[in-house]
Order: structure tokens, then sequence, then C-alpha cells
């Protein structure tokens, strides 16, 4: 489908700096899980948590943790 809209230049800018905004958001998004694969990581180390990330997972309905050799990874469930 093609077409045109017309829009005025003010919200033209506001939607390109929403665009901007949300790539940022994004890799912010991504720090946090890998900061947050690190810390689950380190208290696997100390005690054993995977029925607890068992539970985890039956619950979330966006995410899930999975534990390979020590370490955790966080998948999003629309990846």
């Amino acid at each position: 489908m093609t077409g045109t809209v017309t829009i005025p230049l003010k919200e033209f800018d506001k939607l390109r700096e929403s665009s901007s905004i949300a790539g940022k958001q994004q890799e912010r998004v991504l720090q946090a899980t890998k900061e947050l694969e690190v810390f689950l990581s380190f208290v696997c180390s100390r005690q054993n948590i995977e029925p607890l990330v068992e539970e985890f997972n039956r619950q979330s309905k966006n995410s899930a943790i999975s534990m390979e050799n020590g370490r955790a990874k966080i998948t999003f469930n629309n990846e």
C-alpha cells in the first residue's frame, strides 16, 4: 500500500525523536539483560537456583532464563 500523510513539521520532529529514544531504550534494556545474566550466573555459582529458574519460566510471559554450564542466559519470547 502506498500513500501520503500530511502532519505538521513539529509533529514530524517529535516522531523522529521518539524513534531515537526508542532505540536508546532498547539498547539500555539489552545492557540490563546482560548485567542480570552476570548476576544470575554469580548467584547460581553460590547456590542451586535452578528450581527457582524453572518456576520463573513457568510464570513468565515475556522472557525465559536458561542455565548453560553455570551461566545464565535471558531470552525474550518474541525473539
